[in-house]
């Protein structure tokens, strides 16, 4: 999406942060973006979403994006931030992202995720 990724949280253990990314090369510029990533098929409930809102500060935003889903009080929790700069991204999100910025993401990383388009005969109007 045109931010420049700094660092990329080893496999392992969950340390509640993933990815930390800037919008300028040199990572001079707020904001500063910080991402959590979830592949699991369940909600993400509110107290996961606490634990990452107490690692972002005033000139951070927070990125969650997760396979699944969240939970109303997480949605509710996300949208109610005043200080805090949060989005929340669920799978179909995070699809609708990967299509519109396709073409600006590297070969390499298309193979995480490549998607074919599909073509089909639409009725005449």
């Amino acid at each position: 999406m045109g931010d420049h990724v700094s660092w990329i949280a080893p496999p392992g253990k969950d340390a509640g942060l993933d990815v930390l990314a800037w919008t300028d090369p040199l990572g001079t510029k707020p904001p500063r973006i910080k991402i959590q990533v979830k592949q699991r098929k369940d909600n993400v409930a509110i107290d996961e979403l606490r634990s990452f809102l107490a690692l972002l500060g005033e000139d951070d935003v927070g990125l969650f994006v997760t396979t699944g889903g969240f939970t109303r009080d997480a949605q509710d929790a996300a949208r109610t931030q005043e200080k805090r700069k949060l989005t929340l991204i669920d799978r179909k999100r995070l699809v609708e992202l990967w299509i519109e910025y396709m073409d600006r993401i590297g070969q390499e990383a298309r193979q995480l995720c490549p998607l074919k388009p599909i073509y089909f005969l639409a009725p005449r109007d």
